[in-house]
Formats: C-alpha cells, sequence, structure tokens
C-alpha cells in the first residue's frame, strides 16, 4: 500500500458498486431501489466519530443516496459528477487535506481519475478489473456486502495499533 492506513484522515467513496452491490432496481411504482448495508454505516459514523472525513462522490443523483448520507451524517456528497478526480481534488483543497492521506474506493472506470490523487486506493472485491489492478488493496467483501465496513475496521485498527506502539 503506498499510504499507510494509519495515516488515512479522509476516506472518499463511490456509491453505486461500493456502498450497494451496483445493481439498479426499478419499480413503476417506488422509482429507483438502492440497498445498503447496515455494517457499512455502522462503520462509516465509527470513522466520523474518530476524526476521519467521509465523503461520496457519485455520478449518479439519486435522493435515496441523499437520505442514506443524511441517515449517517455525512456531510459532503457529489452527486452527477462527471469527473471524479476534479471533484476529490478540489474538495481536498477545500477542507486541506493533503492527497497523500487520502483514500478512494471505487468499482469502475470512472473511478480512476480519482485513483491517480488518493494517497491509497481501495476496490472492492468486486471492482472490475481494471479498477483492481490499479488499486492498492482490494477488500475480500464485494460491495454493498461489507466492503465498506471491511475498510472502517482496518483504518481504525491502524490508527489504535499506531497510537500504541506511539505511546498515545
Amino acid at each position: 500500500m503506498s499510504t499507510p492506513l494509519a495515516a488515512i484522515r479522509l476516506l472518499a467513496l463511490d456509491v453505486d458498486g461500493v456502498l450497494t452491490d451496483g445493481r439498479l432496481w426499478y419499480s413503476e411504482s417506488a422509482g429507483e431501489i438502492k440497498t445498503f448495508y447496515a455494517h457499512d454505516g455502522a462503520g462509516l459514523k465509527q470513522l466520523m466519530r474518530n476524526g476521519i472525513v467521509v465523503a461520496l462522490i457519485t455520478a449518479r443523483q439519486s435522493p435515496i443516496v441523499t437520505r442514506r448520507a443524511a441517515e449517517l451524517d455525512i456531510e459532503h456528497v457529489f452527486q452527477g459528477v462527471a469527473d471524479k478526480g476534479r471533484c476529490f481534488s478540489e474538495f481536498l483543497e477545500r477542507v486541506g487535506i493533503k492527497p497523500a492521506f487520502s483514500a478512494y474506493m471505487g468499482d469502475d472506470e470512472a473511478d480512476l481519475p480519482a485513483f491517480e490523487i488518493a494517497g491509497l486506493r481501495i476496490a472492492p472485491a468486486n471492482a472490475v478489473p481494471r479498477v483492481r489492478d490499479a488499486a492498492d488493496w482490494c477488500t475480500q467483501g464485494r460491495g454493498g456486502e461489507g466492503a465498506v465496513r471491511e475498510v472502517c475496521d482496518r483504518l481504525l485498527a491502524a490508527r489504535d495499533a499506531d497510537a500504541d506502539s506511539s505511546g498515545k
């Protein structure tokens, strides 16, 4: 891995294929349907309670994503993003975090521009081959099935281990 896990101060995530399993469900009566894994949300809340900034960057526009982000108290949500690399770079600059201390998790080729900026590039197990090849770390879990929780748990464990070794 290029950036040590304990150094990560910001985690940005794609939504479809990362926080969801990537399938898009449509219903004539209910509109769009997405499923989110509850453990992923709990992990993201733990990250934020421990000072790690969390952001969502997605190419699609969805009121469901807005709702889920609000439930999790994720304040940095970027939807309808055509250039994820540019969005990610501008966001890092705005919050004053150097790219080396950031991680980005994505599953498809639209995420590769953000990968070029992130200090740590993460792909869920079900990411497309080109993204898995570009990633520093591929999770055991699939998107929408605990991959994000796996990332959250490892980031927090690395911070705890770093604090223990430095006597903090």
